[in-house]
C-alpha cells in the first residue's frame, strides 16, 4: 500500500523547555470532528479562563497595597519553593510542547526520552552558580548583572536582545496552537486567540507576579490532568499499557541507548544530553522569566530547592508525553487512518488522536483543549511579566532614577497591558507570515545561545571586559543567524534522506544538519512511500538545528507514514 503524507510548514516553540517540542503549522484541512466537541467541552474551556481570571483578580484585590515595583514584579520575595517550582515548569511547558512530544515519539520512537538525562545537571548548574549570584545581588532584572560586571552599554544590548526575542516568540506561541485547534475541531481561531490574550493580559497586569505564579500552578495541574486523561483512556482502548509496550517494542519504537558520537546523527544519547544541557542553561540559568521566579522566593535556599523540585516534574511531564505517543502509535495500528487525513501536520495528528479516543466522552475533549490553553496562558503571562520588568528596570529607571515607587508600579502595570496588546498584534502578524513563520520562531533559539554566552563570559572569565562583551554579543548573534537562517534557506532546495526510527537495531542514516545548539526544526513538505521495504522519498528538505526552549526542543521528522 502506498500513501503520500504532507507535513505543514514547521515552527518551534520552548518546553520542554521545557518540555521540548515540535509543532507544525496545520494545513487548511476542514474540521472533521467538530460534532464531537460539545457544550460541556466548551464549558470546560470557559471555566479554565474564568478561574485563571479569578485568581488574578483575587491577588489584585488582595494586593491593593502593592505600591512598590518589588511587590508587584517580585511578589515581595514571599513565595514558597513549591509554587515557584511549578511556575518554573509551566513557563516553557507550552501548548507546543504538549503537542510536540507525542508527535515525536509517534514518528521516531523513544530515543528522545534520553533528553531527560540532561535535566538534572542542567538544573544543578543554574541552582548553584547563576541563581546565587542573582539572588545575593538583590536584582530585579538579570540584565542588571551585566552593568555591574561590564557596563551600561552591555546591559542595554542584553535587554534589547531579550525584548526582541520574546516579542517575536510570544505572538507565535499564542497563534500556532489556536490554528491547529481550529483546523481539527473547528474551534474558533480568533475567538480563542483573543480570549487567551485578553484574559492573560488582565490577570498579569492587575495581579502581578504573584497572580502569574499561582495561575501557573493551577494551569500546570490542568496540563497534567489533560494529558493523563489521554493516556488512561487511550491505553484502555488498546488493551492496556502492557500491550502498548509490547507492540511498540515489536515495531522498533522502544529505543536503547545509542552511544554513537557522530553529531550528524539525528538523536543519540550524546546529542540529546549535551544539547539538552545547554538548552537548560539558557532557559533556567539566564532567561529573565525564570530568574524572576527565583528572585521571588523567600530565601536563597527556597529558590535553590524550587530549582531542584522542577526536575521530577519535568521527568513526569516527559514520560507522559512519551506514553501518549506510544499509545497513539498502537491505536493507529489497530485503527487505520481515514483517507481524508492523508495531509495533516504533526500537531493535527495528535489532536485527531485525542478527538478519536475522547470524542465520545463529554468534557474530556474540552479538558485536553483546556490543557493546551493552560500551556499558552502560562507561557505568555511569563513573557508579559518579564518584559514589563526589564523595560521598567533596564530602560526607564536608569534614565529616571527619582521616579516614585507608586508611579513606577503603575507604569509596570501599563507596560504589561501594552505587551499584551503587542502579543495580540504579533499573533495577527503570525497569521500573515506563512513560510516566514518558521524563521520567526527559530529566532528565539538563535538569540538564546549568544545571551547565555554573554552571561557565561562575565561569570567564568574574570579577564573579560566591556569591549569584549559588546563585540562578542553581536558576533554571536550574527553567527547564530547565519547558521540558522542559512540552514533554513538551504533546506528549501537541498535533498536529504530522512533518518529512520530512533530505536535499537536500526542502521543510522545521516541527515544534513547544521548545529547551532540543540533543537531540530521539522522540514516543510515531504513524502513517504511505504511498501514492503519502507523507503523515504528523495525530495526531502534537510533538517535545521537551533536552540529552543523545552517547550520547543523536539525534533520532527518530515513525514507521517500510514500505519
Amino acid at each position: 500500500m502506498k500513501d503520500t503524507w504532507v507535513q505543514g510548514m514547521g515552527i518551534r516553540e520552548f518546553y520542554s523547555g521545557v518540555s521540548p517540542s515540535t509543532i507544525t503549522l496545520p494545513t487548511a484541512t476542514p474540521p472533521t470532528t467538530l460534532s464531537q466537541f460539545t457544550l460541556v467541552d466548551y464549558g470546560v474551556c470557559v471555566l479554565l479562563l474564568v478561574l485563571s481570571l479569578a485568581i488574578g483578580l483575587f491577588y489584585a484585590r488582595r494586593g491593593r497595597g502593592q505600591n512598590t515595583v518589588r511587590q508587584f514584579l517580585l511578589a515581595n520575595r514571599s513565595m514558597g519553593s513549591l509554587p515557584v517550582a511549578l511556575s518554573l515548569l509551566a513557563t516553557f511547558q507550552s501548548a507546543v510542547a504538549v503537542l510536540g512530544v507525542p508527535g515525536e515519539i509517534f514518528r521516531s520512537g523513544t530515543e528522545y526520552w534520553f533528553l531527560g538525562c540532561s535535566y538534572l545537571l542542567g538544573l544543578m548548574v543554574p541552582a548553584h552558580i547563576f541563581l546565587p549570584i542573582f539572588y545575593r545581588l538583590n536584582l530585579s532584572s538579570a540584565y542588571e548583572y551585566l552593568e555591574l560586571r561590564f557596563s551600561k552599554v552591555v546591559r542595554l544590548c542584553g535587554t534589547l536582545t531579550f525584548i526582541f526575542q520574546m516579542v517575536i516568540y510570544m505572538g507565535v506561541v499564542l497563534y500556532a496552537p489556536a490554528l491547529a485547534l481550529n483546523a481539527v475541531t473547528g474551534f474558533d481561531l480568533w475567538g480563542s486567540v483573543l480570549a487567551l490574550g485578553i484574559v492573560c493580559t488582565i490577570y498579569t497586569s492587575l495581579g502581578g507576579l504573584k497572580a502569574v505564579i499561582w495561575t501557573d500552578v493551577f494551569q500546570t495541574l490542568i496540563m497534567f490532568l489533560g494529558q493523563l486523561a489521554v493516556v488512561i483512556v487511550g491505553a484502555a482502548k488498546v488493551g492496556g499499557l502492557g500491550r502498548v509496550w509490547d507492540v511498540a517494542s515489536q515495531h522498533g519504537r522502544i529505543s536503547g541507548i545509542d552511544l554513537n558520537p557522530d553529531p550528524f546523527v539525528r538523536h543519540t544519547f550524546w546529542t540529546l544530553t549535551f544539547g539538552g544541557f545547554f538548552m537548560m542553561l539558557s532557559l533556567y540559568g539566564v532567561n529573565q522569566a525564570q530568574v524572576q521566579r527565583y528572585l521571588s522566593s523567600r530565601t536563597e535556599k527556597a529558590a535553590i530547592l524550587s530549582c531542584y523540585a522542577v526536575f521530577p516534574c519535568q521527568q513526569v511531564s516527559l514520560c507522559i508525553g512519551c506514553l501518549i505517543g506510544l499509545v497513539m502509535f498502537v491505536y493507529y495500528l489497530d485503527h487505520p487512518l481515514a483517507p481524508e487525513r492523508a495531509h495533516v501536520s504533526s500537531d493535527q495528528m495528535v489532536l485527531y488522536f485525542v478527538m478519536d479516543i475522547l470524542g465520545g466522552l463529554p468534557g474530556l475533549p474540552g479538558l485536553f483543549v483546556a490543557c493546551l490553553f493552560s500551556g499558552s496562558l502560562s507561557t505568555i503571562s511569563s513573557a508579559f511579566n518579564s518584559l514589563a520588568t526589564v523595560t521598567i528596570e533596564d530602560l526607564i529607571r536608569p534614565h529616571f532614577p527619582e521616579i516614585p515607587e507608586k508611579r513606577a508600579t503603575m507604569i509596570s502595570k501599563v507596560l504589561a497591558v501594552l505587551y499584551g496588546l503587542v502579543c495580540l498584534g504579533m499573533a495577527y502578524i503570525s497569521s500573515l507570515m506563512g513560510p516566514v513563520l518558521q524563521a520567526a520562531i527559530s529566532i528565539f533559539g538563535m538569540v538564546g545561545g549568544p545571551l547565555l554566552g554573554l552571561f557565561c563570559l562575565g561569570i567564568f572569565f574574570p579577564c573579560a571586559n566591556s569591549t569584549g562583551a559588546v563585540v562578542g554579543l553581536p558576533a554571536g548573534l550574527i553567527m547564530a543567524f547565519w547558521i540558522g537562517i542559512g540552514s533554513m534557506m538551504s533546506s528549501m532546495t537541498s535533498k536529504t534522506v530522512l533518518p529512520p526510527t530512533n530505536s535499537t537495531g536500526f542502521p543510522s542514516y545521516r541527515n544534513t544538519t547544521v548545529v547551532t545548539m540543540t533543537t531540530l526544526m521539522p522540514s516543510a513538505v515531504s513524502k513517504w512511500n511505504k511498501g514492503p521495504a519502507s523507503k523515504p522519498s528523495d525530495n526531502l528538505p534537510s533538517v535545521t538545528t537551533v536552540i529552543c526552549p523545552p517547550a520547543h526542543l523536539l525534533s520532527g521528522s518530515s513525514t507521517l507514514p500510514r500505519l
